[in-house]
């Protein structure tokens, strides 16, 4: 059944109203009519079994049939910060990442980004990827849209660390320490705290540099290796994220 998020002020006591790109998306992608039912969801607090009562341009109406139990999201927050990548890379990474369950997504530039980063042309390609994050979350039926954060330069991303209780960076170069080994002990201490941070930070094509990683050490990270294979910069942020969730149970792993 597809699944819509709109805002909190579209729900009413009884009735929702979906406007904009969902509202054109029922009506001529879907090919909608009155009693097709539809998921809708705040994605905060409210959501809702819906049957539409009818389709105008540009807006849905919908009454609420019942409310639904919202219970989808991972236990752990987990999010993303990766080192932008070249061409489109970056809408792979937060696609795939919010399908598999990661709440926000923290682009940053490092020492050897490639990428050429241009203010000004930013803000079209942050709208995208949040476009594309909510459109995920509705596909894979999320609870919640993940955020998707301005990027940040690596001082900053530094500076965040201490928001979260664990903050691991994928160096491809580290020879002792691996993901599990870092996770096994942190999901068994916070067994209880469905609300723990953890931050996993990826880096660019050509890796992290020295003074980064010793940065990074120094901020309070833990370098992690996943596995005997080099992962591309973009599969290395999901396969670490997977391991995270599998780990605290999200995917059968307890």
């Amino acid at each position: 059944m597809q699944r819509y998020f709109v805002s909190a002020e579209q729900f009413s006591e009884h009735a929702v109203v979906i406007t904009g790109d969902d509202a054109r998306h029922i009506g001529k992608v879907m090919r909608g009519k009155p009693g097709d039912k539809l998921i809708v969801s705040d994605g905060s607090s409210k959501e809702a079994l819906v049957a539409i009562d009818s389709i105008e341009a540009g807006e849905v109406k919908a009454t609420i049939l019942e409310p639904l139990v919202m219970d989808r999201e991972a236990r752990l927050n987990v999010t993303v910060a990766q080192s932008l990548p070249k061409g489109d890379k970056m809408e792979t990474v937060i696609q795939r990442c919010t399908e598999i369950g990661a709440v926000s997504f923290v682009p940053f530039l490092s020492e050897r980004t490639i990428v050429q980063y241009d203010a000004k042309k930013e803000g079209k390609r942050l709208e995208r990827w949040r476009k594309i994050a909510k459109e995920a979350a509705e596909q894979s039926h999320r609870n919640r849209i993940p955020t998707v954060e301005q990027p940040l330069s690596w001082k900053g991303l530094l500076s965040s660390f201490g928001d979260y209780d664990l903050v691991c960076y994928c160096y491809e170069k580290e020879d002792g320490k691996h993901l599990r080994d870092v996770l096994k002990p942190f999901v068994e201490q916070l067994a209880a705290d469905a609300g723990a941070n953890v931050l996993i930070v990826v880096g660019p094509e050509g890796g992290f540099s020295e003074k980064e990683t010793a940065q990074a050490d120094e901020a309070g990270a833990i370098s992690v290796g996943l596995g005997k294979r080099i992962l591309r910069a973009e599969t290395a942020g999901m396969a670490a994220l997977t391991c995270v969730l599998y780990e605290s149970g999200e995917m059968g792993g307890m």
